[in-house]
């Protein structure tokens, strides 16, 4: 057993070594600020490896816990993880229990690491869907880390694209509306001049970003997707038109630092390329 535990020492330490070369040859090039990712193949993954149920999910969990460390060596600022769609509810409601579960165990290691570490930890989505034992919890993990920004974890849970837009949409109406009839209670007598206000009250595409649940984070450079999947299934469909979509075809449980060496070496040979579609869209 000493033996064992000894080649485990010496193999994490020449890993973890060889780790810190590579991402230092990688900084020389640009590295990317934000990495969003889709964890596809739980599912697959434990039925290849003849895994009980949920099991997936379990070495899922470990291997976002892994990249996110990764990408904080490496020097990403913003990591996104698309944890649970909406439509996610329509699953066994023993795997939905199983993946709030183990959302429940992320917050607690995250609140831990956050307490050696300067992560600000965000979670994306329509909170209210969720009970409300990990609502409160998720608030206040965000609460606890809100000042921190030189490393910015995402978790998207209850979300959908398409859900973050009719959401940002009805939060600007309505902050325009507020603001219409206090500007035109305010001018009862100048209705001409109340009038001019109509056109830049008027929402605007500014306002709709800084209203979606993801204003939280600038627009990723990259969105890996593993399962050899290609589709963004509703996931940052508004933010990602300029980014470097990686399909890997391992399964998500089986990412590790060689996949994401490989996509970020992916961006640095087309960085040019994407700087100028990026300053296309000002």
């Amino acid at each position: 057993m000493d033996k064992e535990y000894f080649l485990t020492k010496v193999l994490s330490y020449w890993s973890s070594l060889i780790r810190k070369v590579v991402f230092c040859v990688l900084r020389v090039g640009p590295i990317p600020t934000h990495i969003a990712v889709i964890m596809d193949g739980n599912r697959r993954y434990a039925k290849r490896k003849l895994l009980e149920e949920g099991a997936g999910h379990d070495a899922g969990a470990m291997a976002l816990l892994n990249l996110i460390i990764y990408c904080y060596e490496l020097g990403v600022k913003y990591i996104t993880a698309y944890a649970f769609a909406i439509d996610n509810f329509r699953r066994k409601p023993s795997e939905v229990q199983k993946i709030m579960d183990l959302l429940k165990e992320c917050m607690t290691v995250l609140a831990k690491i956050a307490k050696h570490h300067p992560i600000r930890v965000n979670f994306a989505g329509n909170l209210e869907l969720l009970n409300a034992e990990l609502r409160d919890e998720a608030r206040k993990l965000m609460g606890a880390t809100a000042e921190y920004s030189k490393f910015v974890v995402t978790i998207c849970v209850c979300y959908c694209c398409t859900d973050d837009i009719v959401h940002s949409v009805e939060k600007s109406c309505r902050e325009k509306h507020y603001y219409h009839s206090y500007i035109r209670d305010s001018h009862d007598d100048d209705k001409d001049d109340a009038d001019k206000d109509d056109e830049r009250h008027m929402i605007k595409l500014v306002d709709i970003e800084k209203n979606m649940y993801m204003a939280v984070t600038p627009d990723p450079d990259i969105l890996i997707r593993t399962g050899d999947e290609h589709r963004l299934s509703n996931f940052l469909q508004w933010q990602t038109c300029y980014s470097l979509l990686a399909s890997l075809s391992t399964d998500w449980p089986e990412i590790g630092v060689w996949h994401l060496v490989k996509v970020v070496l992916d961006f640095q040979q087309n960085y040019d390329y994407f700087v100028r579609k990026k300053l296309q869209r000002l």
